[in-house]
């Protein structure tokens, strides 16, 4: 497939758009995700246990989920603004079925997380202990519900379910309350869910551990060993286990979302591994360059293990580009309205390298989890300070596992923004990407906005920064050990020096 140059038109610069500020939104997203339930989990600690240490905790990574919660908010409003803007067409023909997730993200999530965050923190020493507790769980609640409402919004368009078409207005619209019911219960949906929250617990896991591995080098050689065992290194082992079962559960469920994407979305799945004809016992390649037409480079092919990832069969029959290509070519025409050829297939080399990058990154993030378990076996402590330093660089790994997937997710599905039902070949619920783009905004309009949004998310990413890295840095009150006697009895003790 060759490379036309990228011209510089609404659509292409709506995609930028759209794609820029999503993948700066998300970088909050699973943070606010896995971090929610954690915080809630150390004050239930505290709670149960009276151990002081927890508290200490809960205070701490607070801060960075209300930072976190903050920006996200800010960037997520932007998102719902470009629908109106440039997606308008997109928004004219679905906007009865995608409105109605999106509805309920704003007034049943929104309401819970907003709420019960504003009293869990005016509520400190006003609130009885387990009621305080309470409100942080409802807010972790109210971060699955508007991960769950829009996820379902985006699974729909991955795969379309209940809808019908308005004869008269030529719109797509649910199928009633029994349509609503299918949108929510999209087995993509389903596994989409599990899939997006089990990384972000891997998110937060990884955000805990870093943190905590870094000051627990600081306080270990700053022979502040009960800071450093009962507060760092508590957090490290919590944290390590934390990323395990996320990753772990990730994995699991990116394992299946990949068999019904074999099955929805087979050009998607054919790019990933960059499979040009229909094969059995297809091989999963390591490294790949080019395309379908001038021919795939491959380097490292391990064979039969792509058919199993697709199918748990390693002989089985997984579709090439190029069928997939004549498959919808057959069922949804081979040329536009106005004569031009429909290239059906994705950018091979962007959703093979984003697919390899997401399991790269999380499998690595998740050996960081297993590595830190064993460097703190025993009660051992870590105390290397190159070690804390790489913690902290380290915490950037399962966000870019997440942009990655995400960047896979939706450049494998192109070219459309509502791919078809392939179950259901006589349903017109689909929309292509070129027809979803609004038609009254110039391209210098969606330019100007490109810009501006682009440099303020900039600046919020600094504010981002700079807030994290200040309460990062200023760490936790260092416990003191009480003296035996009180002031009065020192009176009388001999001076000395010690060291």
């Amino acid at each position: 497939m060759a490379l036309a140059p990228m011209a510089l038109d609404s659509l292409d610069l709506a995609r930028w758009q759209f794609g820029i500020t999503t993948v700066y939104h998300f970088v909050l997203v699973p943070l606010t995700i896995g971090l929610a339930p954690l915080v809630a989990l150390m004050e239930a600690l505290w709670i149960r246990t009276g151990n002081e240490h927890w508290k200490t905790a809960t205070k701490f990574f607070s801060k960075v989920l209300l930072i976190n919660f903050a920006l996200g908010v800010a960037t997520g409003l932007v998102q719902e603004f470009q629908f109106g803007m440039n997606w308008s067409e997109y928004s004219r023909f679905v906007g009865n079925i995608f409105g109605a997730p999106l509805a309920f993200e704003a007034l049943v999530a929104f309401f819970l997380e907003s709420t019960f965050l504003g009293l869990w923190v005016f509520g400190w020493d006003r609130l009885s202990p387990k009621i305080h507790n309470l409100c942080m769980w409802m807010v972790a609640l109210g971060t699955l519900f508007s991960a769950s409402f829009i996820l379902a919004a985006n699974s729909w368009m991955q795969h379309p379910v209940g809808a019908i078409i308005n004869a008269e207005t030529g719109r797509a619209e649910l199928d009633g309350l029994s349509g609503f019911l299918e949108v929510i219960t999209n087995r993509i949906f389903i596994t989409t869910v599990l899939h997006v929250i089990t990384s972000a617990f891997l998110v937060a896991g990884a955000v805990i551990l870093g943190v905590s591995v870094w000051w627990m080098t600081k306080a270990a050689r700053a022979d502040q060993g009960v800071e450093a065992r009962e507060v760092w290194r508590r957090l490290t082992r919590f944290a390590a286990i934390t990323m395990i079962v996320g990753g772990l559960s990730a994995a699991g469920s990116g394992h299946f979302m990949g068999h019904l994407v074999v099955e929805e979305q087979p050009a998607k799945m054919a790019a990933a591994e960059g499979l040009c004809d229909t094969e059995s016992g297809a091989p999963f390649t390591a490294v790949a360059f080019g395309d379908c037409e001038s021919g795939m480079s491959r380097f490292i092919s391990v064979p039969k293990v792509y058919s199993f990832m697709a199918t748990n069969d390693f002989d089985a029959e997984v579709m090439g580009l190029n069928d997939a290509q004549h498959m919808y070519s057959a069922r949804y025409g081979s040329t536009d309205a106005a004569g031009n050829r429909i290239d059906y297939t994705p950018n091979v080399m962007a959703v093979f390298w984003s697919f390899r990058l997401m399991i790269g990154l999380g499998m690595a993030s998740m050996t960081l989890g297993f590595l830190a378990l064993w460097l703190t076996r025993g009660g051992r402590l870590i105390t290397r300070p190159s070690l804390g330093r790489a913690a902290l660089w380290t915490m950037g790994l399962p966000f870019l596992a997440s942009s990655f997937g995400w960047i896979f997710t939706e450049m494998g599905r192109q070219p459309w923004v509502v791919v078809p039902n392939l179950a259901d070949p006589v349903t017109d619920v689909f929309l292509r990407t070129s027809n979803g783009v609004s038609t009254a905004v110039s391209s210098t309009t969606v330019l100007t906005s490109l810009i501006v949004f682009t440099l303020l998310y900039a600046a919020l990413g600094v504010v981002w920064f700079i807030l994290l890295r200040r309460y990062v840095r200023e760490g936790v009150p260092t416990p003191r050990t009480a003296p035996d006697d009180d002031a009065a009895t020192d009176a009388g003790a001999v001076l000395t020096f010690s060291y």
